[in-house]
């Protein structure tokens, strides 16, 4: 932990003093991420102030317009928000009632058509199958996340999970706010049970007076017993207010044009996600969740790479489009909606690389690539690396769900090779510790701010992999394909 906190202070003067390398690239992420953008939510006036940034930067930087109206596409969203001030939980028991607060000691997945009130018996289903005698008719389920029943018997109104601390990714507590978005033109989801998130640091109040405690459920689980299935004397009591509104946010959108006439009308996609988490819970006294790194220094990273193009002279054989997305922290949904309504035609786009899920806080030397295997684009990224000694591998942690987790998945969906990359780490080594430092600290929080540490080398270096690997794509003779028996090929 010594390296850490070395590292950490360092970091903490680069963020205030990059280095030449960088410092271009830098003032960029403090023009969309600093307090004044208010973390940049989809849909509010700080949104589209960070997108007319970026669209008059691309201007600046020789980009032509390549939206609907100009560098923009409007994307119509319908939200809904969960409203604490007029909603209200308690725990009941013994005729006892112990008010809990909201977001930071329960939460609940936001929907569409939510219930106005709800109030069930709780029961905790163990692991295995249910006694044949053990009832969850009209009840709520409590279970331990990661330590589940296989299946549970029907007739149960809601589940509730007590968030896993031992996660490769720590739950997020407070919960930043409760909100469903989806594009104005997909159809509402059906409405489902309510599903529940507990604070495990609060689980003692949950089972308390039940014959056992969440200290013995959970080490039990760790050391992989059997849970047992058990009544809890309790019920949970809620009153539920939400509101509802349509929005539109901007996708921004433009094209360096090709210079080869023959290869011109093919495009190499390069994407990022300009919103993040707006305003919400606060961590002490803020309640910015700035979105430093998530995603403000990758479109600074496009913003960048168009600078440098234009300040060289220097252009491609094939286009290259950019492309930045809104409500990437919804659902990806403005790249949903982007390869709903594209503006350029789908065949001719031949590979998007898209930026997000990097972490610039320790030396580059391995890069995980989603897809690896999955396209000629692992083979071409292993080429590129090689020559700046960085290792590629495939991603070691696929229970994550990280290929579907960011904008390239949409790409994939119409049947364009693509691809993300992560900053990686040998296993046990202070990068590890500094990578999961910063998910259990910074991720989707306050933290992810202009102040955080990081390494000018290593965000100039991934930088530098990143132009060269989109030209190596623009110049090639041949365009990316999909590998033999890839699911993504899609006839191609």
């Amino acid at each position: 932990m010594r390296y850490l906190s070395l590292l950490f202070l360092c970091g903490t003067l680069f963020a205030v003093e990059p280095d030449a390398a960088t410092r271009n690239w830098w003032s960029h992420i403090v023009a969309l991420s600093g307090d004044s953008m208010k973390g940049r939510e989809a849909g509010t006036e700080e949104y589209q102030k960070a997108a007319r940034y970026v669209a008059t930067q691309f201007e600046k930087a020789g980009l032509k317009a390549a939206g609907e109206k100009g560098y923009f596409q409007s994307v119509p969203l319908h939200q809904v928000r969960f409203d604490p001030s007029a909603s209200s939980v308690e725990l009941v028991r013994n005729g006892a009632s112990t008010k809990l607060r909201w977001l930071h000691q329960i939460a609940f997945r936001m929907q569409e058509n939510l219930p106005a009130k709800l109030e069930a018996g709780l029961v905790f289903a163990g692991t295995g199958e249910a006694p044949a005698d053990f009832s969850v008719a009209g009840k709520i389920v409590v279970q331990l996340t990661g330590h589940t029943a296989k299946s549970l018997p029907a007739g149960s109104v809601a589940t509730l999970g007590v968030d896993n601390p031992d996660g490769t990714e720590a739950p997020r507590w407070p919960v930043q706010y409760l909100v469903s978005m989806r594009l104005a033109e997909a159809k509402p989801a059906a409405a489902s049970a309510m599903t529940f998130r507990f604070n495990p640091a609060e689980a003692e109040l949950l089972l308390a007076g039940s014959g056992h405690t969440y200290k013995e459920l959970l080490e039990a689980a760790r050391a992989g017993k059997a849970l047992p299935w058990f009544s809890l004397p309790a019920q949970l009591k809620v009153t539920l207010a939400s509101k509802a509104s349509d929005v539109t946010s901007d996708n921004i959108l433009a094209i360096l044009p090709g210079s080869d006439p023959a290869l011109a009308n093919e495009y190499v996609a390069i994407s990022a996600h300009l919103d993040g988490y707006g305003l919400g819970e606060a961590w002490g006294k803020d309640n910015i969740y700035n979105g430093a790194f998530d995603d403000a220094a990758y479109v600074a990273t496009l913003i960048d790479f168009a600078e440098k193009l234009k300040a060289a002279h220097r252009t491609t054989k094939r286009s290259i489009l950019f492309v930045v997305v809104t409500a990437e922290e919804k659902g990806l949904l403005g790249s949903s909606y982007y390869a709903r309504h594209l503006t350029v035609p789908k065949d001719h786009i031949v590979a998007n690389i898209n930026l997000d899920q990097l972490r610039p806080i320790f030396p580059l030397k391995t890069l995980t690539m989603l897809a690896l295997n999955e396209s000629t684009l692992g083979e071409t990224a292993r080429r590129v690396a090689g020559t700046m000694g960085i290792r590629i591998q495939p991603d070691p942690e696929p229970e994550r769900n990280l290929l579907r987790r960011s904008d390239h998945w949409n790409f994939m969906q119409i049947g364009v090779p693509a691809t993300g990359f992560i900053f990686g780490y040998e296993k046990g080594t202070p990068d590890e510790a500094a990578y999961r430092e910063w998910y259990a600290k910074r991720y989707h929080s306050p933290l992810d701010d202009l102040t955080q540490p990081w390494l000018p080398e290593a965000a100039d270096k991934f930088n530098t992999f990143f132009g060269t690997l989109v030209e190596d794509i623009a110049n090639a003779p041949e365009k990316p394909k999909w590998s033999p028996g890839s699911q993504f090929a899609k006839g191609q």
